[in-house]
């Protein structure tokens, strides 16, 4: 069983200018043509994180469309269907959840807030390094993951889902 088109997935944070941004681009990568990729987050900055950028760049992760976005272009009708929301950090799921298109799985992955660390810019670049490895390695899972298993998850009727580790 194959999906008659890619999976939606969108990635949510609260900010949307570091963690969700870094699943919106390895997704890209990663999962090229098989996924619809966004992200977005209830209270986006103006901007991007200028060192969460930079590294994308670094590992060849195009930016030029990664920008924090509200989570409500996710609702009503000109919405995408969503397959997966993903929340990738703990403030966002304790928000009251929009009605999002296409009743999508919801997932958690938590990881640190890199942009929360008051420190050195190395610090901070540490930090986001580790962060950035721990999102990697979960979205290489999710692309691991056959079509029809995918298929098969946003077909149950499991709705909430969080995964340790």
């Amino acid at each position: 069983m194959s999906p008659d088109r890619p999976f939606s997935v969108l990635f949510i944070c609260r900010r949307n200018a570091s963690r969700s941004l870094m699943a919106e681009g390895l997704l890209r990568k990663w999962g090229a043509g098989r996924f619809d990729t966004f992200s977005a987050g209830p209270e986006p900055r103006d901007e991007a994180d200028p060192i969460t950028l930079d590294l994308l760049r670094k590992v060849g992760i195009d930016t030029q469309t990664l920008r924090p976005k509200r989570w409500d272009l996710f609702t009503g009708p000109d919405a995408p269907d969503l397959d997966f929301v993903f929340h990738v950090c703990e403030q966002s799921t304790a928000l009251p959840q929009p009605a999002f298109t296409g009743n999508p799985m919801r997932v958690t992955w938590r990881f640190p807030d890199p942009l929360a660390l008051e420190g050195s810019e190395t610090e901070r670049r540490a930090l986001l390094n580790l962060v950035f490895g721990m999102v990697e390695r979960r979205v290489k899972l999710l692309c691991a993951l056959p079509d029809h298993r995918l298929a098969r998850l946003t077909a149950s009727d499991v709705s909430d889902i969080a995964l340790a580790g």
